[in-house]
């Protein structure tokens, strides 16, 4: 794969193109966040590992402006802010998984792999009708009546699973194995800002659906309008 590494701090990022070199990977350096960001908008990438903080444009600005002009590239965000809120903010802006520093190089390479993996997974040529939304899979795209609903790659996915099994509970577990390709991981809170994040524009955008939080157990997707015909 070739992949772009935006990220300042020099060590951390000859140590990581080292491990990626060494995995067979091509890899291309920037150090700060505008030429990271035109580098990622001028170069075919695989994936983009981007720090969050990064002189002149930080890692949230990276991942705005390219998903702004269309570019999907699958990215992963490197962070040493631990907090909850920073963490939404980078999956909200477009982000495909983060990081949190410090790290290994293994769980680096596993979650590389993983948000790679879903960009390239091919989806069946299927419509799903429920709780008042139409999902067609093929075409990525989602309505609710005669109106499109704009999602993210990732609250696109968790949007399908969650229709195939409307009015079933789905676990985070499941989520992470199909959404992530990750097996169960109890240290990881990936979900729950997906979920925030997808709830919070099915809202905005009117439509009846409701999105429950199942405590202990998961999430469960119910109309509170009647289904499409």
């Amino acid at each position: 794969m070739k992949i772009l590494v935006i990220e300042d701090d020099r060590a951390t990022a000859a140590w990581i193109a080292a491990g990626l070199a060494e995995s067979g990977h091509t890899v291309d350096h920037a150090e700060t966040g505008r030429d990271g960001l035109f580098l990622a908008g001028s170069e075919p990438y695989d994936a983009i590992i981007a720090d969050r903080m990064l002189p002149g444009m930080d890692g949230i600005g990276i991942v705005r402006t390219l998903r702004s002009t269309g570019v999907t590239t699958p990215i992963l965000m490197l962070t040493a802010l631990g907090e909850l809120d920073h963490r939404i903010e980078g999956l909200e802006a477009g982000a495909d998984d983060y990081l949190a520093k410090p790290f290994s190089f293994r769980e680096l390479r596993a979650r590389l792999s993983a948000i790679v993996r879903r960009g390239e997974r091919s989806v069946p040529d299927q419509t799903f009708r429920a709780a008042g939304l139409e999902l067609d899979p093929a075409n990525r795209s989602v309505r609710s009546g005669p109106h499109r609903v704009a999602l993210r790659p990732t609250e696109f996915r968790i949007l399908d699973v969650l229709m195939r099994h409307a009015g079933s509970v789905v676990t985070r577990d499941m989520l992470l194995q199909r959404v992530w390709n990750y097996h169960f991981d109890p240290t990881t809170n990936v979900v729950d800002p997906h979920i925030t994040r997808l709830r919070r524009k099915l809202e905005t955008g009117g439509i009846a659906v409701h999105l429950r939080n199942v405590r202990g157990l998961g999430f469960l997707l119910e109309a509170a309008a009647s289904p499409l015909a």
